[in-house]
């Protein structure tokens, strides 16, 4: 975590450029898939694009954060303006699901990895804003893949989940969708975030940081 003994506007840095980084390219990430795979609607509402603002909600992006930063909160999440994506487009629609869906956390662990060898080469500048950069860069892009793998409507776990089910099974499952944001939000009250989440974090960041 960040040195708090930096001045605030620094400290804000560290945490503000990784994270916008990480939602804006986890949300690029589904549009380019999904185009790829024959759904163009990201691309013609111009959303096929690393320019954070054609991404940002106002409140995903801009006020939990701040309200997570300013409350002195252990770590930082948010979100950004989901990627409209219309699944009956896609060339195999259930194929096609799990690859869109997949694509968001896995360009976070890609992130991590470019986040390590950003790291990795702090060490030999001893630069400690770009260290601690660094370190939630790795921190932030674990934390988002690994919870949006969980498979609860509308993260991108879910999707995995449906494209795998009988479509009547699908069908009841997804409005699940409906009241996911309040499920989500009990499960994170009763702890599914330190006792699930966390822990495969921190085990995978043990070992990337093993490896420098």
């Amino acid at each position: 975590m960040p040195d708090f003994t930096m001045p605030d506007f620094q400290t804000l840095l560290i945490y503000v450029i990784p994270l916008i980084f990480a939602i804006t390219i986890h949300e690029v990430a589904h549009g380019w898939v999904a185009n790829q795979r024959g759904d163009s609607t990201a691309k013609m509402l111009g959303r096929l694009t690393l320019n954070p603002v054609k991404h940002i909600d106002p409140v995903g992006t801009l006020l939990v954060p701040a309200v997570l930063f300013f409350t002195g909160s252990p770590f930082l999440f948010g979100w950004a303006k989901p990627i409209p994506i219309n699944f009956n487009a896609l060339k195999s629609p259930k194929q096609d699901m799990i690859l869109v869906a997949l694509a968001g956390p896995i360009s976070n662990f890609i992130m991590a990895l470019f986040w390590l060898f950003i790291l990795s080469f702090t060490l030999n500048i001893s630069n400690q804003f770009l260290f601690e950069m660094a370190k939630f860069g790795i921190a932030i892009n674990l934390v988002l893949g690994v919870f949006n793998l969980l498979p609860l409507p509308p993260l991108n776990g879910s999707r995995v989940v449906t494209a795998l089910l009988p479509n009547y099974l699908a069908y009841q499952y997804n409005k699940l969708e409906h009241y996911g944001l309040y499920i989500l939000l009990g499960l994170l009250f009763l702890g599914v975030f330190e006792y699930v989440v966390l822990p495969i974090v921190n085990t995978l960041q043990y070992a990337m940081l093993a490896l420098i």
